[in-house]
């Protein structure tokens, strides 16, 4: 999830583990804490674009990351501090909390998490964007109500309890949510007579409301839209996947990590004579049935024998014009 979420959960997560006995100062601790497993991102410079994709949500948001370093922090904490309200096991157990929770959010998204490191398997659930404004603000306001509450205040408790039942009452909704979408998608798939090897559904940005499907078939991908507010029977566009494209590249050991990452689900198309790998998983940059660009977009650039993959840069325009795009497609088709 995004940065914001991360650190009102950790910081709910601290007043509800510490918040009675130091105040505010477990909300402060525990939003450092769950904040602490993506500054991973930093990896991006001193490392190779693929490395740095793998690394990311990979050993620091890992059980074993959370136990080893909680103790190591909560240390910290409790040496800072200089007045010893809490004990040192008492801040390590807040850290732990604090580390541990974010990758368990983490894990609803479409990006998922190596919670499970040093073993390759990735938890994602992909019921939720990692940016859900339904999630986070109830989330926030409950939070802040708590955070000008007394320490010792019954309201205090009742403020953030309600914080973490709302948002984790979401959590489950959108699960439900999936489980309805999945089936309308594979009910269509059905209807018209389409044969498929795997599906794959996930929330549109920002909302729960409408919701993406890439279908394997073959020879092409699927991919379709479907919001609660629709009235006509659900399109299915055709992509391609042109795998041939890549031709001795196709057992390129970097190709190779990088068809890992995209978990499968992913096309080449050409442009000019340079090829790029397009990851399915996190959708198209507009909602136009005819739309050719990815979120996550790489170029692929043989130079000298050497394959240099570079990722495309995002255009904030078509950010602006996707969020309007999407607005008009949740309303219904």
């Amino acid at each position: 999830m995004d940065s914001l979420t991360q650190i009102v959960l950790g910081a709910a997560v601290g007043e509800a583990v510490l918040g009675k006995k130091v105040g505010n100062k477990a909300m402060l601790f525990g939003a450092i804490a769950g904040t602490i497993p993506d500054l991973d991102v930093f990896t991006r410079f001193f490392t190779d674009t693929i490395s740095a994709i793998e690394w990311h949500r990979g050993f620091s948001h890992s059980i074993f990351f959370s136990v080893l370093f909680a103790p190591v922090f909560g240390w910290l904490v409790f040496k800072l501090l200089p007045k010893k309200e809490a004990s040192w096991k008492e801040w390590s157990w807040l850290m732990f909390w604090g580390l541990f929770t974010h990758p368990i959010l983490d894990s609803f998204t479409t990006w998922g998490t190596q919670l499970f490191w040093p073993f390759n398997t990735r938890l994602a659930f992909q019921n939720i964007f990692v940016i859900d404004p339904l999630y986070t603000l109830p989330f926030l306001v409950l939070l802040v109500l708590a955070m000008f509450q007394k320490r010792t205040s019954v309201k205090r408790r009742k403020y953030n309890n309600w914080g973490l039942i709302i948002s984790s009452a979401y959590l489950l909704l959108s699960l439900v949510l999936k489980a309805v979408t999945y089936q309308k998608f594979t009910t269509a798939l059905e209807n018209q007579g389409i044969s498929y090897i795997e599906i794959d559904t996930r929330p549109s940005p920002f909302n729960t409301i409408l919701w993406t499907a890439n279908v394997d078939t073959k020879e092409a991908y699927l991919i379709a839209n479907y919001s609660f507010f629709d009235t006509k029977p659900i399109f299915f566009e055709t992509y391609p996947k042109h795998h041939e494209l890549l031709g001795d590249l196709k057992n390129n050991d970097k190709v190779n990590r990088l068809e890992r990452i995209a978990e499968g689900w992913y096309i080449i198309t050409e442009d000019n004579g340079q090829l790029f790998f397009n990851d399915l998983r996190f959708g198209l940059m507009s909602m136009d049935p005819k739309e050719q660009d990815f979120a996550f977009k790489y170029q692929l650039t043989n130079k000298e024998g050497d394959l240099e993959i570079k990722e495309i840069p995002k255009n904030v325009g078509d950010a602006k014009k996707l969020l309007q795009e999407l607005w008009n497609r949740i309303l219904g088709n």
